[in-house]
């Protein structure tokens, strides 16, 4: 797994974003043992205070929880999960749907090109 970072926003939310998005996407799935905060992140070469703070963003998040003498888990709550994806699918769409708004792109072209690209 590739671990690029870049200024846009704190590393650490780049981190739980991209590890929210390997949950989303069915990598890790629901009841699954993440790896631990250290093994994470060697993976991506970040300080583990740095990985932590990833990790209890998750956890606000409602994607992963704590269970004593196992470790960090993928939630069990599918709706949870579900819920996230539909709002990042949505957010994703709109954000197509506003650039191409300002393209003067018409709405039958925009589906076409996503029939053609699907």
């Amino acid at each position: 797994m590739s671990w690029k970072f870049n200024n846009s926003k704190p590393i650490y939310i780049q981190i739980a974003d991209k590890i929210e998005m390997m949950i989303l996407s069915g990598e890790y799935k629901s009841g699954e043992s993440l790896p631990s905060v250290r093994d994470f992140a060697v993976q991506a070469s970040v300080n583990p205070n740095t990985m932590q703070r990833a990790m209890q963003e998750l956890e606000t998040r409602g994607l992963i929880f704590v269970q004593r003498a196992v470790g960090r888990l993928v939630t069990e709550d599918n709706s949870v999960i579900e819920n996230r994806l539909n709002q990042k699918v949505k957010n994703i769409t709109l954000n197509y749907l506003n650039e191409i708004k300002t393209l003067n792109i018409k709405k039958e072209d925009a589906f076409k090109i996503l029939k053609e690209n699907w």
